[in-house]
């Protein structure tokens, strides 16, 4: 079992940056995959990006060069920098870990870009 918290999420303008971070109930530097998803009312979970205890990083297309997603084992953390956020980008952001063939989500933190 893995429980995934999050935090980081919050209010900001349009073109400001957040970052949201995800901490681990265990060593993430055992968990296969930490992701990023996100999802606004209506619509379905959608992939943000990607780490594995390999060192890859994956970004859905939308998300390549504004969004940068980073693991801390030190700190059991896997964090999410979002850079020039747009109010399209509001929406509750999900951390989630992938391991010994089981996937756990944490509870989600909203992110809402607005001026």
């Amino acid at each position: 079992q893995v429980q995934l918290v999050e935090s980081g999420g919050g209010s900001v303008q349009p073109g400001g940056s957040l970052q949201l971070s995800c901490t681990a109930s265990l060593r993430i530097s055992t968990i296969s995959t930490m992701s990023w998803y996100r999802q606004t009312p209506g619509n379905q979970r959608e992939l943000v990006a990607q780490s594995t205890n390999g060192g890859s990083r994956n970004y859905a297309r939308p998300f390549e060069g504004r969004f940068t997603i980073s693991r801390d084992n030190s700190r059991n953390t896997v964090s999410l920098q979002m850079e020039r956020l747009t109010p399209e980008d509001t929406a509750v952001y999900y951390c989630h870990a992938f391991t010994g063939g089981r996937t756990f989500w944490g509870q989600g933190t909203q992110v809402t870009v607005s001026s």
